[in-house]
């Protein structure tokens, strides 16, 4: 039985960087991810995003990496999202269960594959986690509005929550390829009903959706909130013309009365 271990140890690797100081055996890589081939049945899957999986690695050896690669990571977190996969080779067919996988052959390609979902599933428990705080701070507000009829943020502080959110629907669009196979299940039946069952198993796809759906939520409350706030300072700008109207009404009557 060999074991997928995944992490989500940061925001960001340095690819690039990475690459031209690690010297394993570089099986696949692009500008978004390096696979390694490090000896029969071990594997190592970098992602740019932040994401690391081991297979068939100790506890000992993966936090012995994770050590390692900390220096090219932005933003390593103390907490790390993981999750672990069975992958169980030599059955008599390819068979996906709840936390395992029956894999007839050995093979790179199957197991890059089984990697990248697991990885990918770690990843959007990560987004879910933003996308939750972004909705929980939003809600504050809101709550806030229905409670005072005013808004408790300033106009600074409300672009700087606009950024986050776009930040992170841009990051998950960018990183994520839920949507998108890799070009090896194109050509390979066996690997596409891989892909397509692992898929189904990390429920990729609906996990995506409600992140999506939450992160449009969040939008339209910050569109709301914007609107407010514009209506606010067309109302401020409108009471200081009608106050330099007032004044200046006021001081051609003191005039008039003075001559």
């Amino acid at each position: 039985m060999l074991k997928v271990s995944s992490f989500q140890i940061s925001d960001g690797i340095d690819i690039k960087a990475f690459k031209s100081v690690f010297t394993a055996n570089l099986f696949y890589s692009d500008s978004d991810e390096l696979f390694y081939a490090i000896d029969e049945d071990r594997y190592l899957y970098i992602f740019r995003y932040g994401v690391v999986c081991f297979l068939n690695y100790d506890e000992l050896k993966c936090a012995e990496f994770i050590k390692f690669i900390s220096q090219y990571c932005k933003n390593i977190f103390e907490t790390k999202l993981s999750e672990e996969f069975l992958i169980e080779p030599n059955a008599k067919e390819n068979r996906i269960g709840y936390n395992k996988i029956e894999i007839v052959n050995k093979d790179a390609d199957v197991f890059r594959l089984i990697m990248l979902n697991v990885s990918q599933s770690v990843a959007l428990d990560y987004y879910a986690q933003q996308s939750s705080l972004l909705l929980e701070e939003t809600n504050h507000h809101t709550l806030c509005l229905e409670k005072k009829g005013t808004l408790a943020i300033s106009g600074k502080r409300l672009k700087k929550f606009i950024g986050r959110t776009l930040n992170l629907k841009n990051r998950i669009v960018e990183n994520l390829y839920i949507f998108d196979s890799p070009p090896e299940t194109w050509e390979d039946e066996s690997l596409n009903k891989i892909d397509t069952g692992l898929k189904k198993t990390f429920d990729l796809h609906l996990r995506f959706k409600d992140i999506h759906e939450e992160l449009q939520i969040i939008k339209e409350n910050l569109d709301l909130f914007q609107n407010i706030m514009q209506h606010r300072k067309s109302s401020a700008l409108e009471w200081i013309v009608i106050l330099l109207i007032l004044v200046e009404v006021i001081n051609l009557f003191i005039e008039k009365l003075l001559k």
